[in-house]
This record gives structure tokens, sequence and C-alpha cells, in this order.
């Protein structure tokens, strides 16, 4: 049997047809770069997230990136993120000539852990401290970093919150709130292996703050207000509207699909269980640490994350038996090649070294069978089997 990790040509069979007949409109429209399909889209997202503003860009990318820029983060600042996420989350922050600091993560979350957050901060020299300009906290793999204490320590700061909220569309805080929508502000990729996927690089900021909005659709496009009349140096960071039209044709049925991982992982949740791989200690599965009666999506499952004992041999042997699998990530940020001149060394981050070691993604796309969960599990199983 094949299983592969995602599965993106059964989600297009399901909703070809008003895939293509919101590409067909574009097409006929002629307005290729926003438009009105990208406002629809704006308007549309940011009555599904409960937010005021939201403003499309080219990629999740470019949306830490106009986020920070909008805040005027630069050379000389300081900005706090996780020693493990996706590139992106401390590439922006250099690219802007400002300074990453990285802090461990929580083992259950992902998320930054608030506790190595207080006293990374706190043992930083007043001077150092007062450069913090903002703290990046990622919502890894679809579940929310611990927010309340995160952004107390951002407030004691003075420092914005910006939410690296890439994998996380529609998943809920446990105070019931959605991620991006508890700082400064919000920022969602598409890359198309998300649960809202585009067909190719697309992106979304939120925001609660009228100027914050406005800052981040200048810098977009230049910088230009009216056009030709550049007020800023912005840069080419639009979202075009073909993306727009399928996020727009795709997003009535991301709640299904959304359940569709969730059930996925629930189920994986009993076989892991019943195969006794959690009890030898080979396996761990995914922790919801938000699960309550109140909340129905505290976890979306961009990614089902298990830990395992000889991961990269694990992934080998699933590979040989056509199970797809990604390691997300094989090298925290503070190990990188382009990061060294920051001064940091192996074993500073001990969370972040052990979650590159021993994470690996399984397949959890919402077309995914019963018989190919049974097969994945199965086949862990036979990798451990004496």
């Amino acid at each position: 049997m094949k299983v592969p990790l995602l599965d993106l040509r059964a989600q297009y069979a399901s909703i070809r047809a008003e895939v293509d007949r919101a590409i067909r409109e574009v097409v006929e429209s002629q307005q290729f770069i926003l438009g009105p399909k990208v406002r629809e889209l704006e308007e549309t997202l940011a009555a599904y997230l409960g937010v005021p503003f939201a403003v499309g860009l080219s990629s999740g990318t470019d949306a830490l990136l106009a986020a920070l820029w909008a805040l005027e983060v630069g050379p000389g600042d300081r900005v706090v993120v996780p020693a493990y996420s996706f590139f992106a989350t401390a590439g922006v922050v250099m690219r802007l000539g400002a300074q990453p600091v990285f802090v461990d993560i929580d083992p259950a979350t992902y998320g930054l852990d608030p506790a190595a957050l207080e006293q990374v901060t706190g043992e930083l020299p007043e001077a150092e401290r007062r450069r913090i300009k903002a703290i990046v906290p990622v919502h890894l793999f679809g579940q929310c970093a611990e927010m309340k204490a995160i952004t107390r320590v951002a407030e004691a700061l003075g420092a914005h919150v910006v939410e690296d909220a890439a994998q996380a569309i529609g998943a809920q805080y446990r105070d019931g709130r959605g991620a991006g929508t508890l700082g400064a502000f919000g920022c969602f990729s598409f890359y198309p292996s998300k649960n809202l996927g585009a067909y190719g690089d697309a992106g979304l900021v939120v925001c609660q703050d009228p100027e914050l909005a406005r800052r981040v659709r200048l810098l977009r496009g230049h910088g230009a207000e009216p056009k030709y009349h550049h007020l800023v140096v912005g840069g080419n960071l639009r979202l075009d509207a073909i993306q727009a039209a399928v996020l727009l044709a795709k997003l009535p049925h991301l709640e299904q699909w959304t359940a569709g991982r969730r059930g996925h992982a629930a189920a994986y949740d009993r076989l892991f269980a019943d195969s006794g791989l959690v009890a030898a200690g080979h396996v761990r599965t995914p922790v919801a640490a938000y699960r309550s009666p109140r909340l129905d999506r505290d976890h979306i499952y961009n990614q089902y994350v298990i830990r395992a004992d000889r991961r990269d041999a694990l992934q080998q042997f699933l590979t040989a038996r056509g199970v797809g699998t990604e390691i997300y990530y094989p090298l925290p940020f503070h190990l990188q090649p382009c990061f060294r001149s920051l001064g940091y060394r192996e074993g500073q981050f001990p969370e972040s070294e052990r979650a590159a070691r021993e994470t690996l993604a399984l397949p959890v796309y919402p077309e995914l069978g019963p018989d190919q969960r049974a097969y994945v599990v199965e086949q862990v199983a036979a990798f451990y089997r004496p």
C-alpha cells in the first residue's frame, strides 16, 4: 500500500468544479494583481477569524516580514523567536537587519517555553533587554503556544507580540480565541500543504489596529499611496488574484477538512495506544495541551507529529514500505550555519535539539482512509517488532 504524506490530487478531485470556475473568473476578468478577489478574500477571512483587518500578501514569509517591518523593526533591534521552527520565523528578522534572540521550546506544544522566555530575557544586560522590539511565538503544527504567559513577558518588556500562525488557521487558544488574533499581528501562510492551501505561495496578516493595517498595505505595494507616489520604501509583497480566488473556493470546506484531520489524529492516538508502542516508549503521540469540552479546534493538526525512538531509521523503513513522512525540522536555528555568527552553541537549547532528533510527521490529510491509517501504524509497529 502507498500512503503519501499529502495527497493534494484527492482534494482537488473533490472540489474541481469550484476551483476551476474560480480561476476561470479571474482569467476572464484579466485582473491578476490585487483587485476585487483579493479584497473579497481579505473581508471573508477577517470575518472568519473575528478581526477587523486582514491584508493579503504574497507568502507566509512575507506576512512575517511585513508585520515586523510595519512595527519598524530594524538594525540594532532584537526579536525573540523560538529556536525550533520553520526558517522564515528567524530569517525575516535578519533580513530586516535586526538580531534574533533564540529561546527554547515547550516539549508538549513546540511553542515558546514561557519559563525559558523569562529566563533568557531576564539574563540579558539591561541595554540588550531594552532593544527587544518584538516576540514571535509560533503556533507550530496546528496548536497555539502558551500566549497568556508570553504576552505577560512581552508587556513587561514593552515589546510587540507578532504571532506566527502559518500552520494554525482556525486553531483555538485555551480561552477560545483564535490563533493569530492575540497579538499586534497574526501571520498566516497558505502554502499548498497548509490546512487552507493556495495553488502557490500566498499569505495574510491580521490585526486590530487600523494604522498597523494601513502600514502593511503600504509596504506590500512599494510604499505607494497613491500609485507612483511613494511615501516609504516598501516591497512587492502583493497577493495575486488567482490565489485569492482559489482560497475563496476552498474556504467553505476548511471546517470539514479540519474536522477530518482531527478525526485522523484521534484514530492514530487510539491505534498507537492499542499497539503497545506508546507503553513501550517507542512512540509518543502529540499532546493536545488545551483539550476541553468548550473547544472544538484546540489542535488543527496541520501535521500529526510523533516522537520516535531511532527516528531516522524508522523514517527509512517507512519510506521503503510506501509511507510518506517528513522531519519538521532536522536542525534548530542555533545550529544553522547562517546563524553561526550569533554565537550560540550546541546543547544550549536542549528541547529544540531533542525535537529535531525525535519528531516525525505522519500522513494526516483529510482524504486519508481508515485502512491507510491502520497501515501506517502497522508499519511503525513492524519496525519496532522484536
